[in-house]
C-alpha cells in the first residue's frame, strides 16, 4: 500500500490522504504524523472503504511524516468509535480523540527526574523546611508535586534538594504496575453470590460477547460477585474494565479489591496528573495494566487484550456525558463488549428500566442477589408526612427524625442525612428590596456556601464573596437565606443536637481520593455521629455502624418536567436507604414528603420495586418514551440571543415531515443561559422504526449557521434543563 487514508483530530478537515514513504511499514489502527501546510498533526489510519473522502491524484499527496511509537489501535476500538460517532451524531474526529486522551503517551518511551528524602537534614532548619519533611514521608514525586503535597514553595524544596535533603531518582515514566494476583484471598460466597459469580466466570472462559444485568439489593455483595470472573480473567492472562460513576467511590473500592488482589488496580480519571494518565494509557496499550478502574471515559482506552467488562451502579446518571460527545457509558460498554466478543455485567440495586426491558426480552440475561450477605436484613421505611408532622419554625427536619438521631448518639450508632441540594440555601434575597442574586452566565441563582463565604454558581463554577449588604439598595443585615442545603441541615443538627459530630459530604468536601479516603477512615473509626450528603453519598458505601438514614426533602426530585423524575428519585432514594443496617445491626429509614400518596413515595416506603417498576413502565409505553420509543433532542446556543434564536427557528422551519416521528420545538430551553451562551432546544419523540438519526443528520446538513452558533445533538437525553 503506497497511500493511506488518515482520519486526524479535527473535524473541520475530514478524512485526509498521503504517500506512504518508502520503507515505512503502515496499516489500520497506526497513529502517524502528518503535514498540513507547514504544520504537523496527528492522524488514525483508517481503512479507506470505512472512510468515505475525496480521492486525491497520487502525484499530489504528501508523505507521512512518522508512526508514533504506540500500538495501533485495534479494529474493534476503530469499530467503537465509528459507532459511537454514528449512534450520537458526532464526528468521527471528535470519538477519535477520546482514545488518544494522554498527549504525552504518544511521544514514546521516557524517564522523569524524581525526589525522595534521603533521611539527611538540612544545615539550617526553617518551620517551612520542617513541615515539608513531616508531609514528604514515604513520598516520591517531582518537585512541583512535591510542593503541592507539603504546601510550600518549589523554591523550598529546591534548597533541600541542595542541601542533600532531597535526592533525585531517575524513573522510567511507564513502568509497569504491579501485578494483581487472582487467587490473593480465599472468598466466602453465599449461594447466590456463586451461581451468579460462576455464570459470570464461565461466559469469560467462553471469550464470547454476553451482557448480562447483576440485579442485587444494596448489601449483597455484588462487587465480591463480580471479582470472581475479574480473578477469572486474570488467570488467563486478560485484561479487566471496571466503570465507576464517581471519582468519591473510587477509595472505598480500592481498599476491597487490594483486599481481594493484593495491590490497587489502575485508576484512570480526570483528576490524574499528567505523567499517571501517561504511565496508565501507555501499560493499557501494551497490555500491562490488568485491571483499570475508571470513569466513563476509560471506556476508549486502547486495550490490547480486554476480557471482561463491568459497570458498577449502571443506573448512575453520570455515566452520561452532558458535553463534547453526548455518550451514555453504560450502553457505550455493552458495545464495546460487543465488539470485542466478550462478556460485560451491569450491576445495580436500582436498574434502568432499560436494563430491565432488555432483560425481560431476553437480550440481557439477569442474575439476581435477592439477599443481603451475610445474614443483614433490609431496613425499616417509614414516611414522615411534613404536611402533619410539621418541622418547628425555621427548622427542616422533623422531631421525629431528630429523635431517632439522639436515639443513635446514645448507643453509639452512626445516622446519616440525605438532601441532594449542596450549599447553605440555594437562594438568597435581600427583605428589603427583593434583589436576588443570580448568576451572570446562567439562568441559575447563586448558591451561598457559608463554609467559603461565598455565592456560587453549580453550572458554570461563577463565584463571588457573599457580600454584608445588598448590592442593589445597600442595606446592611439584610440577605435573607431561603431554603434548606446540605450545610444548613448540618448547621440545624449541631443546634438540635450540640453533642453530635457532623459531617457534610458533598463533591466539595470529597473532591480527591484522599479526601474521600480520609472521610471513610473518620467514619469506621466512630469519629463522625452523623454525616450529611448529597447523592455523593447514596452508592458504595458500607458503614457497619449506621443504623438510621434520613431522606429530608423526598419530593425534591419529582420537581421539574423531567419524564425520567419518578424513576430518578426512586433510585436515589433506594440507594441512600440502602446504606442502613448493613452489618449486624438493624436499620431505619425515615423519608420526609408532602406527598406520601405519591405512587414513587408509597412503592418506597412498602419496599415494593416491583410495583413502581411495573407502572413506571406502562406510563412510558403510553408515552412511547424509552425503552419503547426514542428521544433526542437539537441544543442551538450562541453568545448572541438574537442569532441563537434565529437560528433555532431555520432548524425547526426545516424540520422533516417523517411518520412516527413527533417534532417539539425550538424553545428556550429551561437552562435559557448557561456558561454565557443563549440555548434553545428542539425536542424528538420517534418509534424505535424510525431511522432517527439518518433524519437528524439529513435535517441538519441542510442548514448553515453563522460561525458563532453551535449547534449539538443529544440522543437518548438525560438531562432536559
Amino acid at each position: 500500500m503506497n497511500r493511506v487514508r488518515c482520519l486526524v483530530l479535527n473535524a473541520a478537515l475530514g478524512p485526509l490522504d498521503y504517500k506512504v514513504p518508502e520503507g515505512m511499514e503502515v496499516g489500520p489502527g497506526h497513529v502517524v504524523e502528518c503535514p498540513l501546510g507547514p504544520r504537523t498533526i496527528i492522524g488514525i489510519v483508517w481503512e479507506s472503504e470505512r472512510l468515505p473522502g475525496t480521492e486525491v491524484p497520487a502525484e499530489k499527496l504528501r508523505p507521512l511524516r512518522s508512526i508514533l511509537p504506540v500500538p495501533p489501535l485495534s479494529a474493534p476500538l476503530r469499530r467503537l468509535i465509528e459507532w459511537t460517532a454514528d449512534y450520537y451524531v458526532a464526528s468521527l474526529s471528535s470519538v477519535a480523540r477520546m482514545a488518544l486522551s494522554s498527549g504525552g503517551a504518544l511521544k514514546g518511551p521516557a524517564t522523569i527526574t524524581e525526589y525522595r528524602l534521603t533521611g539527611g537534614m538540612p544545615e539550617r532548619m526553617t518551620p517551612q523546611r520542617h513541615a515539608a519533611m513531616e508531609a514528604l514521608e514515604g513520598e516520591q514525586a517531582t518537585i512541583r508535586e512535591l510542593a503541592g503535597i507539603a504546601g510550600v514553595s518549589e523554591g523550598v524544596l529546591r534548597g533541600l534538594v541542595n542541601q542533600g535533603v532531597l535526592e533525585p531518582v531517575e524513573v522510567d515514566c511507564d513502568r509497569p504496575f504491579d501485578e494483581a494476583r487472582p487467587d490473593f484471598a480465599q472468598v466466602d460466597l453465599s449461594e447466590s453470590q456463586k451461581i451468579a459469580a460462576d455464570t459470570l466466570s464461565e461466559a469469560v472462559r467462553q471469550k464470547k460477547f454476553a451482557p448480562y444485568l447483576l440485579d442485587g439489593v444494596t448489601g449483597s455483595g455484588k462487587t465480591e460477585t463480580y471479582f470472581e470472573p475479574v480473578a477469572e480473567a486474570l488467570r488467563m492472562g486478560r485484561q479487566v474494565l471496571v466503570l465507576l460513576p464517581e471519582i468519591a467511590l473510587t477509595e472505598n473500592f480500592l481498599h476491597r479489591f487490594e483486599e481481594r488482589f493484593g495491590v490497587t488496580p489502575v485508576l484512570w480519571h480526570s483528576s490524574l496528573k499528567s505523567t499517571q494518565r501517561r504511565r496508565a494509557w501507555r501499560n493499557v496499550a501494551n497490555g500491562d495494566a490488568q485491571v483499570v478502574v475508571g470513569a466513563r471515559s476509560a471506556l476508549f482506552l486502547p486495550f490490547r487484550n480486554l476480557g471482561f467488562i463491568v459497570v458498577d451502579e449502571a443506573h448512575e446518571t453520570s455515566f452520561k456525558q452532558e458535553d463534547g460527545v453526548r455518550y451514555n457509558a453504560r450502553d457505550v460498554a455493552v458495545m464495546r463488549a460487543h465488539f470485542e466478543g466478550i462478556p460485560v455485567v451491569l450491576a445495580s440495586a436500582t436498574p434502568a428500566l432499560e436494563s430491565l426491558q432488555m432483560a425481560e426480552s431476553g437480550v440481557y440475561a439477569k442474575l439476581d442477589l435477592p439477599s443481603r450477605f451475610g445474614g443483614a436484613e433490609l431496613p425499616d421505611i417509614d414516611t414522615i408526612d411534613l404536611t402533619e408532622e410539621k418541622p418547628p419554625h425555621g427548622m427542616w427536619l422533623a422531631q421525629r427524625l431528630i429523635d431517632g438521631i439522639a436515639e443513635r448518639l446514645e448507643r453509639k450508632e452512626q445516622s446519616l442525612l440525605f438532601l441532594n441540594r449542596r450549599g447553605y440555601a440555594p437562594l438568597t434575597l435581600c427583605r428589603n428590596c427583593g434583589f436576588r442574586f443570580q448568576c451572570p452566565n446562567c439562568s441559575a441563582w447563586l448558591v451561598e456556601h457559608r463554609f467559603t463565604r461565598r455565592l456560587a454558581c453549580h453550572h458554570c463554577g461563577h463565584e463571588t464573596p457573599s457580600p454584608a449588604a445588598c448590592p442593589e439598595c445597600g442595606e446592611p443585615d439584610c440577605l435573607v437565606a431561603c431554603g434548606p442545603g446540605v450545610e444548613r441541615i448540618a448547621d440545624e443538627v449541631a443546634e438540635r443536637l450540640p453533642d453530635a459530630r457532623v459531617f457534610v459530604a458533598t463533591s466539595d468536601t470529597l473532591n480527591s481520593p484522599g479526601r474521600a479516603a480520609e472521610f471513610i477512615a473518620q467514619v469506621e473509626a466512630g469519629a463522625i455521629d452523623v454525616i450529611v450528603g448529597t447523592q455523593l453519598v447514596t452508592k458504595g458505601f458500607h458503614f457497619p455502624e449506621l443504623t438510621l438514614v434520613g431522606v429530608v426533602d423526598a419530593d425534591l426530585g419529582l420537581e421539574g418536567g423531567d419524564l425520567r423524575a419518578g424513576e430518578r428519585t426512586y433510585q436515589q432514594v433506594a440507594q441512600v436507604a440502602g446504606r442502613a443496617g448493613r452489618g449486624s445491626k438493624p436499620g431505619e429509614v425515615l423519608i420526609q414528603t408532602r406527598h406520601p400518596e405519591a405512587s414513587v413515595i408509597a412503592a418506597l416506603a412498602a419496599g415494593d420495586r416491583d410495583a413502581f417498576y411495573e407502572a413506571e413502565t406502562e406510563m412510558r409505553r403510553e408515552a412511547g418514551a424509552p425503552p419503547f420509543g426514542r428521544w433526542a433532542s437539537i441544543i442551538i446556543s450562541s453568545e448572541d440571543e438574537a442569532e441563537a434564536r434565529e437560528a433555532a427557528r431555520r432548524i425547526g422551519d426545516a424540520r422533516p415531515d417523517v411518520p412516527d416521528l413527533m417534532i417539539l420545538g425550538p424553545a428556550p430551553a429551561p437552562m435559557a443561559l448557561l456558561r454565557g451562551r443563549y440555548r434553545y432546544r428542539l425536542l424528538m419523540n420517534a418509534r424505535r422504526s424510525v431511522q432517527l438519526q439518518d433524519v437528524i443528520r439529513r435535517w441538519l446538513s441542510s442548514i448553515d449557521h453563522p460561525s458563532g452558533v453551535r449547534v449539538g445533538v443529544d440522543v437518548d437525553p438525560y438531562s432536559f434543563v
